[in-house]
Formats: structure tokens, sequence, C-alpha cells
């Protein structure tokens, strides 16, 4: 079972488990609304955070992206990304996937693995509903890069040695599960803040595919522990002042 919020990787990551493993359901989450989310935000990380992050978004990552539209396209062509849209019978659609609609839907097919795919962080309630690994594909290499834009803030802070993508294992805390797996990513000069994730995408989805198969097979087992010093930190959305300094020392868009 695949369970995901809305949108084009939720289309990519279907398509690559239908081919590889096969799915049996998917479970789609409402996207959390404007006002929660800003809110939210808003209560986490204070004002003036949040008004970075919003001028980030206005003014580079929009323009970034309408000038990344042939790259973007470029990519899902060399590397066969599957995007179109989920047979809908295939759907069904919940309020949150921590909701009782949910946990219903989970339980009534009682499935042999839970593949994850940009959910709201999963309660502890919806991980025991059902005896199943939960997989997740992380767009960064944890424990260092955890929360979002992993692989961005690895070449912003001249780490590009940990520029790539983990698939884990769904605990209660927040990209903290087993690893199963990481590899790394190469972006090229025509690659920015909205093309690594496709980037990270195509490199994860071989080994996302592969985790499901040895879960399916009984032989699911993580990879050793990092050591406990090894760093690792939750990252929040750039803002405008911290997307220019990472441009201005070390030339990543």
């Amino acid at each position: 079972m695949l369970i995901a919020g809305p949108g084009e990787p939720t289309h990519i990551v279907f398509h690559a488990l239908q081919a590889g493993v096969g799915v049996a359901r998917v479970i789609i989450e409402k996207p959390v609304g404007a006002k929660q989310f800003l809110r939210r935000r808003l209560e986490k990380l204070g004002w003036s955070t949040v008004a970075g992050q919003i001028a980030f978004k206005l003014l580079v990552e929009k323009p970034l992206k309408i000038g990344a539209a042939g790259r973007l396209a470029q990519i899902k062509h060399e590397l066969a990304l599957d995007d179109s849209p989920i047979p809908p019978e295939l759907v069904t659609y919940v309020p949150s996937i921590n909701s009782p609609e949910a946990i219903a839907a989970l339980q009534a097919l009682a499935p042999a693995v839970v593949v994850v795919q940009g959910t709201r962080i999963i309660s502890k309630k919806v991980l025991q509903s059902v005896a199943a690994p939960f997989i997740n594909m992380h767009a960064g290499i944890t424990p260092r890069y955890r929360g979002v834009h992993g692989g961005y803030w690895a070449l912003a802070t001249a780490d590009a040695d940990h520029c790539g993508v983990t698939v884990h294992l769904v605990d209660a805390g927040i990209d903290t599960g087993g690893i199963l797996a990481q590899a790394p990513i190469k972006p090229t000069p025509a690659d920015s803040f909205v093309t690594y994730p496709l980037l990270q995408l195509a490199a994860g989805l071989p080994l996302l595919v592969e985790a499901v198969r040895a879960a399916l097979a009984g032989r699911l087992r993580p990879l050793p522990p990092p050591a406990p010093d090894t760093p690792s930190r939750l990252w929040s959305h750039p803002t405008l002042g911290q997307w220019l300094s990472g441009w201005r020392r070390n030339g990543v868009r």
C-alpha cells in the first residue's frame, strides 16, 4: 500500500512501485490548508524566519521553477520517470493520514508493506494500526539532513558528499527510523533548488523498490546505526537570506 500526499512525486513513486512490486491500494490525504500551515509555521519558527521563507518562495523559488521547466522535463525523460495520474480506482482519499478514515482503510487491506510518500508526520496510532513496516524515501542523508530539502542544505553548507537520498523505516520521530539504504546525487551546473528533489527521487526509487521486495520476502534489515557522534539536525525551508548566502559562498542555486 502507498500512503501519500497529492502531487507529481506521488505519481512517480506509484508507477515505480507498480512496475517493480505492484501496489494494491493508494491512500491520499488532503493537503494542509494555507492558513493552518502558516499558523503552525509561525508557532514553530517565529515571524522573522517565516517572513524570510515567504520571500524566498516568491522571489526565488517561483522564478527558478519557471526557468527550470526544460531541465525538469529532461530529467524525467532521461531517467524514465512516469508522472501520469494514478488510476482512480486504486485511490482512497482521506482528510489526513492520521484520521480514523485512514486507519480504517489501512486495516481493511491489512497490507504487508506500507510505503510513505510526502505525508504529514504519521502518528504512533497509525504506525501501530497494522502489522506492517512503514517505509519512507527521504530527500536527504539522515541523520545529518532530516526535515526538508536535505540535498539543497548539504550543497549550501559545502557538504556535497552528503547530498543524497535515504530510504528508511518510519518511527514516531522525524526521519529518525532505521536506515535501509542511501544513495548520493551529483547535480550539474544546470540544477538548482527546484531540480534537486527530482534527482533525489530518481536516485531513491530503485532503493525503495528493493526495500519493499526485501520486506515482502522477510529479509528487511536496517543498516548498522550511525555513530553516536554523527551530526543530526532537523532542517526547514530556507529563508531569502539563507539562500543568498549559500549562493554567494558556494554558488548553490
